[in-house]
């Protein structure tokens, strides 16, 4: 990287979050008007709002030939505030489900090639004091990826999951077993991950829904492998369903 190619990247983003600054404080511009707002060449205002068109940030008003926001930011806004809504309405399920189960309960959501942790809720007898929110986890190798990834197409999984890394001897690292798996957790509703992310930790996630039956996020109950043995699994698997169809439900899942 040449000595000048950091700084004039960082002032193009810079300019760029200015354009949509402006653009969400007057509705709409022109290029004239946003060169003269940036203090820059007419020129360089049409670049830099030419490459926010074809992101979707910015869209042009054919009749005024002015510029206003683009429907790519309603969509950053909208999943912004769909997370947000997941959250808050699961919180007190969670709450529940964790001093019900005694173990941590944890809410994901899709976030590229991984899932995302976007809230934690720790029971009486986790041991655990790290907090997961914010952190990002493998998909083949959790419940909470194998639901999140069962909302997905095959091509869309193989995008995503391009190879499977082990983390234990227990981990999928074949797609063809990946497939397997997801098949089963489609069918059955629910997923489990026994020592598949770290020797000693089990897992059983549900999916969450929004009003439009699909996918979004993944409620899941974590803890020791010597405390969620086959017998424990086996009774929270409907606790964990219960409390994200409930979740599901307060996002509309079901209700018309």
């Amino acid at each position: 990287m040449g000595n000048g190619e950091a700084p004039a990247s960082v002032q193009s983003v810079d300019r760029a979050l200015t354009i949509l600054g402006i653009l969400a404080r007057l509705g709409e511009a022109g290029v004239t008007e946003i060169a003269v707002e940036l203090g820059v060449h007419k020129s360089t205002a049409f670049r830099l709002v030419a490459t926010l068109e074809s992101h979707g940030m910015v869209e042009q008003n054919e009749e005024r030939g002015k510029y206003r926001l683009g429907v790519g930011v309603l969509r950053l806004a909208g999943a912004t505030t769909a997370r947000l809504d997941v959250v808050q309405e699961a919180r007190p399920i969670c709450r529940k489900l964790a001093a019900d189960s005694g173990e941590t309960v944890n809410i994901a959501v899709l976030s590229d090639r991984s899932a995302l942790y976007l809230d934690q809720v720790a029971g009486q007898s986790a041991l655990q004091s790290h907090n997961w929110v914010g952190q990002h986890i493998p998909l083949h190798a959790t419940s909470n990826g194998k639901v999140l990834l069962c909302g997905l197409s095959s091509d869309e999984i193989d995008n995503r999951l391009p190879r499977l890394p082990s983390y234990t001897a227990e981990t999928v690292t074949t797609k063809a077993k990946l497939r397997r798996e997801l098949a089963e957790v489609r069918e059955q509703g629910y997923a489990v991950a026994v020592d598949e992310l770290e020797v000693g930790l089990t897992a059983i996630a549900a999916p969450i829904r929004n009003a439009h039956g699909d996918v979004i996020a993944s409620l899941s109950v974590s803890g020791p492998t010597f405390r969620l043995g086959e017998a424990r699994v086996k009774e929270l698997v409907p606790v964990v369903q219960d409390a994200a169809d409930e979740v599901s439900r307060r996002l509309g899942f079901g209700t018309s």
